[in-house]
């Protein structure tokens, strides 16, 4: 069965941890592939370049690629805890990387692991998320008589109008989840006696819900 949702973030978003001197700033991004996530590390290390280590992971959903890296810092302190906390988090399309300063103590394997750790919690935290859902496009023709009606249905089911034009019949370009056409399809027939009905254009996946900003 297709994949019909995952859940990603709007827009980056940043936060800061502070553990026994040493600074650790976490951004996160929403990413498409791999070519964005590095440039997010390049980026990221260009801008920090006085710091030691810039740790990094990311999850991109086509391919299911999950990668990390811990950038100096001992195996499996720094990258492997962001993944785990973007995983736990159940986001995809998405990269973190944590920045450390460091403040002249020894944090130790322990401490290292819960600090990247938090750090990109606080991160993923202070992101907004979004749901994006299979989505289908299609296009509807509709006798004016039947036009508010038809409007008034669409509604009803959540259909996102994307263009319209007004000739002899109204022409409708629209978006709905794609789980959510098979009723609205049925719901047109009865009220327009199978004069409505819709023209699949094709697939897309869309942002339909959306946690409040944060």
């Amino acid at each position: 069965m297709p994949e019909q949702s995952y859940d990603t973030i709007a827009a980056p978003a940043a936060a800061e941890l502070v553990e026994k001197r040493s600074r650790f700033l976490a951004e996160i991004r929403p990413v498409s592939d791999e070519s964005q996530c590095a440039a997010f590390v390049a980026e990221q290390k260009a801008r920090y370049h006085d710091a030691r280590h810039n740790c990094s992971a990311w999850i991109l959903r086509v391919g299911n690629i999950l990668r990390y890296s811990d950038d100096g810092e001992p195996q499996g302190t720094a990258g492997v805890p962001i993944l785990e906390v973007i995983r736990r988090e159940g986001l995809t399309d998405v990269a973190v990387v944590v920045t450390r300063y460091f403040g002249g103590i020894l944090l130790g394997a322990g401490g290292l692991n819960r600090a990247y750790s938090h750090s990109a919690k606080r991160a993923v935290d202070a992101a907004r998320r979004v749901r994006m859902c299979r989505c289908a496009l299609f296009m509807l023709e509709i006798p004016y008589p039947l036009y508010d009606k038809v409007q008034l249905l669409l509604g009803q089911h959540g259909a996102a109008v994307l263009d319209s034009a007004f000739g002899v019949d109204v022409t409708l370009t629209l978006r709905l989840e794609a789980s959510a056409l098979p009723a609205l399809e049925a719901r047109l027939t009865e009220l327009s006696g199978g004069q409505v009905r819709p023209v699949l254009l094709g697939e897309e996946f869309a942002a339909i819900s959306a946690e409040g900003e944060k």
